[in-house]
């Protein structure tokens, strides 16, 4: 298991990725934009939100920040993006059944932003804001297919 610092942004992510792995010296940099994935032709996105960053992700000095986007069309489930709510614990998890167990004891108080779910980048993703304000992303296994989506675009 891992947890992960992830920062969100209003379409300035690729600039703040640049930005951070230059002054942190990234080992290694991967970004993924949402034009990226397959999209939802009953919702197909503007070609400005296309060029957002989905995902993103910095390495350094034995850390990590994962980094994105925040569409325009998300902020009805997120709210508007302001410093405080950019910030997002990340769990990545590949047992899915730990993985659950953490996002109901988490979600206990709080509310689910996403349900847990099978979505186009993991086999189980969800979001939850907890009781006490934290945003918390769950993901089992993202980091393998990014990886592969980060090859196929090579």
């Amino acid at each position: 298991m891992s947890a992960f610092v992830y920062l969100n942004f209003d379409g300035v992510a690729e600039q703040a990725i640049d930005f951070y792995s230059k002054a942190l010296h990234a080992k290694e940099v991967k970004q993924v934009k949402f034009k990226d994935f397959p999209q939802d032709p009953n919702y197909p996105l503007p070609e400005n939100e296309l060029r957002m960053i989905m995902e993103s992700s910095i390495e350094f000095a034995g850390g990590k920040i994962m980094m994105s986007d925040i569409l325009p069309s998300m902020k009805r489930v997120t709210g508007e993006l302001a410093k405080g709510n950019n910030v997002i614990i990340s769990l990545v998890i590949d047992d899915k059944q730990k993985l659950e167990e953490y996002f109901n004891n988490l979600s206990v108080g709080g509310n689910v932003t996403m349900p847990l779910s099978n979505t186009p980048w993991s086999s189980c993703f969800g979001m939850l804001v907890d009781k006490f304000g934290v945003n918390w992303k769950f993901n089992s296994d993202a980091e393998k297919f990014l990886d592969r989506v980060i090859s196929n675009k090579q």
